[in-house]
């Protein structure tokens, strides 16, 4: 359904609207997503600029940062709740999915916890549900009535196989938690039921990989449109794109939610390849969150992510209008880099190009087009000339850089088979390298961007033109 790495998501419908977050990682802002009719989305705010934290303005938390965020909305605002491995629990609000978000308020400072998700009760009392590092056990706090102060240490309501990823829910009388369990490449959604918050719970597995080509499908969130339909979205992990997102045809029968169809009469829903549009009302124009940008604008487009907290003195569009500039900054390799600029790999294939103009480097400036996910490959300018490189391992392509450079990347998910290329006048274009594979990385699909690194000067880039095959 949306064929990129947002991991994690979770969906919540308000009005005739529906909403995404997912978790990011080690890039900044967690982006929030909007869409009509539950399948066309697109990008309107992101929650956080920056992490305020230990560390984080060097790039040595790669896998940390947001973990499985959750999203809820009561009495007219938004709520977010996220842990990170290292510093504790999350959360944020907002009147409007556009933002302003409110600075990120640290619930608890602790290590390990993991996939938090609130529930706001019929009474007006608040809980929250939540998992440990290593997945599990699933565990239940009391809140304050504003959802910004844990009241108790919690209560352990479930242990299961890799129990994690907690969504709760309640309908007709009955508390539910939506969980994954098995693995994120393994497992199978389960739900637990009880009338009572702390238990005891009843358990039903209610989707898996079964004779599909889809592996460990969890994870996610059941969302209801106002037709009445129920619907269900999670993940399948990828080794390229990373965990892209389904959506699952759902309906309840005596009390507990179906998931996809049972193809193999076992009991057990398993993942559809081809379902009927959801009917929310709305007829969409088939859309995708935006790639390309011509930094035209004074902002960033939503698309884009910060690998660890920017530094916002050293990257500019406004020194430049129409560009964007990314000062060099030290760095031994492309990994440490700080202007590191990254967004989403999307769909089977697609072709990412990019001008850059090299007359503002120094004489160790590095600049160009990377692509990243367990390895840091790049195609980009510095002293040795023009190069391609894979994780700090360069071939030299031309020792001759003028001073505009078109750089490409052509990428296929399919046959994990990219490449890059460069143009001297934008039209035709010479291999630069061989072929080579990527592999999704620190809990994150591969991505593609731009970059600058050394001891001095600035690349500067044009445009950023994304064009995606879905």
């Amino acid at each position: 359904m949306l064929n990129a790495d947002y991991s994690d998501p979770d969906v919540i419908r308000v009005g005739d609207k529906y909403y995404m977050v997912a978790s990011d990682f080690h890039y900044i802002g967690m982006q929030v997503l909007e869409s009509d009719d539950m399948v066309n989305w697109r990008l309107v705010s992101q929650v956080y600029a920056r992490f305020d934290l230990p560390g984080w303005d060097a790039n040595n938390h790669y896998a940390g940062g947001s973990w499985a965020p959750s999203i809820r909305w009561r009495d007219g605002r938004f709520y977010i709740y996220f842990c990170t491995p290292d510093e504790g629990l999350f959360m944020t609000t907002a009147e409007s999915a556009e933002g302003p978000w409110a600075p990120l308020h640290c619930v608890k400072a602790v290590e390990k916890w993991e996939d938090p998700c609130p529930l706001f009760d019929d009474d007006g009392k608040v809980y929250l549900g939540r998992s440990r590092h290593g997945a599990g056990p699933i565990i239940v706090h009391r809140m304050s009535d504003d959802g910004r102060e844990l009241l108790d240490d919690g209560v352990t309501v479930y242990t299961g196989p890799v129990a994690e990823g907690t969504k709760w829910m309640k309908r007709n009388e009955y508390y539910y938690l939506v969980i994954p369990e098995g693995g994120v490449g393994e497992g199978w959604q389960t739900v637990l039921r009880s009338k009572n918050v702390y238990g005891p719970y009843e358990k039903r597995v209610v989707l898996e990989q079964g004779s599909t080509a889809v592996n460990g499908p969890h994870q996610g969130a059941l969302v209801d449109t106002p037709e009445g339909e129920w619907w269900f979205y999670h993940f399948q992990s990828t080794p390229v794109l990373g965990r892209v997102v389904h959506l699952q045809p759902a309906r309840w029968c005596d009390d507990w939610p179906l998931m996809g169809v049972d193809i193999d009469g076992n009991g057990i829903g398993e993942p559809v390849a081809v379902w009927t549009k959801p009917r929310t009302g709305v007829e969409a124009t088939p859309s995708l969150p935006a790639t390309s940008d011509d930094f035209s604008s004074r902002q960033l487009g939503l698309q884009w992510q910060w690998c660890h907290n920017p530094d916002n003195a050293h990257w500019s569009l406004g020194g430049r209008p129409g560009w964007l500039t990314l000062d060099a900054l030290p760095a031994d390799n492309l990994k440490n880099a700080r202007n590191m600029l990254t967004q989403k790999m999307m769909g089977y294939a697609g072709e990412v190009t990019t001008m850059m103009d090299c007359r503002q480097f120094a004489s160790g400036t590095r600049g160009g087009l990377l692509c990243m996910g367990k390895t840091f490959r790049c195609i980009a300018a510095g002293p040795e000339g023009l190069y391609v490189e894979c994780d700090g391992r360069r071939e030299v392509v031309t020792r001759k850089v003028p001073s505009r450079l078109w750089l490409r990347v052509t990428l296929d998910a399919v046959s994990n088979s990219h490449r890059f290329s460069y143009s001297t006048d934008g039209r035709h274009f010479i291999p630069a390298g061989e072929p080579f594979g990527m592999q999704a990385g620190y809990w994150k699909g591969v991505r593609v961007g731009l970059f600058a690194f050394g001891e001095g000067g600035k690349a500067q880039f044009d445009f950023f033109k994304y064009e995606v095959e879905r």
